[in-house]
């Protein structure tokens, strides 16, 4: 084991590159072990990166303004990511146009309090995009003792680090950037590294940054082509990957060093969603210019196993039992095979969804952007829809559930003093009273 973890550091340190297309310089610290707890939700899609919660507790089946809401914050300007629990922390990036600022804000996880707002960017903030796009669409990624966070800032974009009392430690700029549609890809943590991309028409980059430092341990240019994704890692065919979709490509690379494991045409040009993974194949889905949802094997082949066009454009994917659960942007539950991707079942829920859905035991929860949440059951009996509740107007981020409780960012249409009314963004904890 010694030995595995010398040549790691030593391929860290540029001793040791397979990869001629991967940049790797020296890492100047070795950050300690992330401290993480069960009951935390401390990056995008949860703990494993697949949008699974633990499920014991589970939270309350019905809620809505007056029933089962521990906390109500309001918060200042307008973003789409979601919030990440770390301790008794509650993080979630801000962008205040009105301000000109993007923050990350921090509350209690108790009673969703403010405990510390820090300007990450201050200046001009540019709100080019797709209309449902916001300057704060990313969500945090947290290692215990820092905070990362990913914005579009002056055509650039920036990873920042903040400490847990909201002092910013440090700034690392990963590319310029051209905006197409917006950007929203979401920093993850893996080992020494906090991993980031920044794809765009201009010529993005996926790198490895040392999270003590900030300092880029690996990069990798990508083609000029606008996308969206976030890099995930995953366990899948025997080894740690990290995997992102888009550009027309589904690539997979070596998280610590950035070396090429893989990488095959099979997907769209313009991807949304995370991969997810039944530990052999990689199940990807994308818009544009086709839907496309499809399974390929991990194991270096390229083999793409199946395809169909169901529109997973904006929601990511589940996986549980061997079965593939999505949400289609337009309102309608499937399940899919995921050795085949034979469609086992459909069913209607209504809306337009972009927020993703989270699987807590055997429960899939999928929020709409009228803020209408949906439960169904994760089988493959049939669809099997367990309770629908309403919070708020308006909701684009992904729900955040851990140690039984919901932490969801909605919006709200408010009568203001002397005007008809306004867009209010909350934060909301859902849960039993204790």
């Amino acid at each position: 084991m010694g030995r595995v973890r010398n040549v790691i550091w030593l391929m860290l340190a540029g001793v040791v590159v397979l990869d001629p297309q991967a940049r790797i310089v020296s890492a100047q610290t070795k950050p300690r072990a992330a401290e993480l707890a069960a009951t935390d939700w401390p990056w995008w899609r949860g703990p494993s990166f697949d949008g699974i919660a633990v499920a014991n507790p589970s939270p309350p089946l019905r809620w809505d303004d007056a029933t089962n809401l521990i906390w109500k914050t309001p918060l200042v300007g307008r973003g789409h990511g979601s919030a990440i629990v770390v301790g008794e922390q509650v993080l979630l990036a801000v962008a205040d146009v009105d301000h000109d600022q993007l923050s990350l804000l921090c509350l209690d996880r108790a009673s969703g309090k403010p405990i510390w707002n820090t300007p990450v960017h201050s200046g001009k903030i540019d709100t080019k995009g797709n209309e449902k796009s916001s300057m704060a669409s990313m969500t945090p990624a947290c290692d215990g003792e820092r905070v990362f966070v990913n914005f579009l800032f002056r055509g650039a974009v920036h990873t920042s680090a903040i400490d847990r009392q909201g002092k910013l430690l440090w700034q690392t700029k990963i590319c310029d950037f051209v905006v197409h549609q917006g950007f929203a890809s979401s920093p993850a943590v893996v080992g020494p590294l906090v991993l980031v991309s920044a794809d765009n028409k201009a010529g993005g980059l996926l790198a490895g940054l040392d999270r003590g430092s900030g300092e880029i341990i690996w990069s990798r240019a990508r083609p000029k082509l606008p996308n969206y994704t976030s890099p995930i890692p995953l366990s899948v065919a025997g080894k740690k990957q990290l995997l992102l979709t888009g550009c027309d490509l589904v690539t997979s690379l070596d998280p610590l060093t950035g070396q090429l494991l893989w990488e095959t045409a099979g997907a769209t040009t313009e991807c949304v969603t995370s991969v997810v993974t039944d530990g052999r194949l990689v199940f990807t889905s994308g818009g544009y210019p086709k839907n496309h949802v499809s399974a390929i094997k991990a194991d270096g082949s390229g083999e793409l196993v199946w395809e169909n066009n169901n529109r997973v454009y904006v929601p990511s994917m589940l996986v549980k039992d061997g079965y593939l659960y999505a949400v289609m942007d337009a309102g309608v539950a499937i399940c899919l095979e995921c050795a085949t991707g034979k469609e086992v079942w459909k069913g209607r829920l209504g809306g337009t969804f972009s927020s993703s859905p989270v699987l807590v035991g055997d429960v899939i929860h999928a929020t709409n952007e009228a803020g209408h949440t949906f439960l169904f059951r994760a089988t493959s009996d049939s669809f099997q829809l367990v309770a629908e509740n309403q919070l708020g107007s308006e909701c684009f981020a992904t729900p955040t559930i851990c140690a039984g409780r919901i932490y969801t960012r909605v919006a709200y249409q408010e009568a203001a003093q002397g005007e008809s009314g306004g867009r209010r963004e909350y934060l909301i904890c859902i849960g039993q009273p204790r």
